[in-house]
């Protein structure tokens, strides 16, 4: 396995150690828009490191020029993440969850785009397939959709939560890509 594998693997894993020790500090869930996980994120981890462990160097990036640029996307996904869930503060949630006495953040990461928090995870996914491995970009496409679920469901929570101001906000930004989507 290479150092930068090594680097990227050990940084994923100080940020979901950072992740759910920060979800201690969120308001409590109000027990409605709570829905299961879908399996297929579950499914779709597995079956990348699966494919990994039958053919690891199938699809190993060898070129620096992309390694470099992956890296860039990985460290600039995974800080937007973090900046965004850092901004969000308490009102920080699971996928589809809504919170006792909601606030709307519309300031910060949240003033480009709806769900800076998934984009950066995202963003964070490609960057790692782009230094290591073109098979992450499975756990990518997988991981999107779920994303694209959940910001739609989200949305339509915010639309009933905030009727008066959630419109406008979703009018003036893009829900996961700046300028595009």
């Amino acid at each position: 396995m290479r150092t930068l594998d090594i680097a990227i693997g050990i940084i994923w894993i100080a940020f979901w150690v950072y992740w759910l020790a920060a979800a201690s500090g969120a308001k409590e869930t109000t027990g409605t828009g709570r829905t299961r996980r879908p399996p297929g994120m579950f499914i779709g981890i597995l079956a990348l490191i699966v494919i990994r462990a039958f053919h690891p160097a199938a699809a190993t990036i060898h070129a620096p020029v992309v390694q470099a640029i992956g890296t860039i996307l990985f460290v600039a996904g995974l800080g937007l993440a973090v900046w965004a869930r850092v901004y969000l503060g308490r009102n920080w949630g699971m996928p589809m969850t809504q919170k006792q006495e909601p606030e709307l953040v519309t300031s910060g990461p949240y003033s480009r785009v709806r769900h800076p928090i998934y984009t950066g995870i995202l963003l964070a996914m490609v960057g790692t397939a782009l230094a290591s491995s073109l098979y992450w970009l499975v756990a990518a496409v997988i991981t999107g959709t779920y994303f694209l679920y959940s910001a739609t469901v989200e949305e339509r929570n915010l639309n009933a939560t905030f009727p008066s101001t959630y419109p406008d906000y979703q009018a003036r930004t893009k829900k996961v890509i700046p300028f595009l989507l």
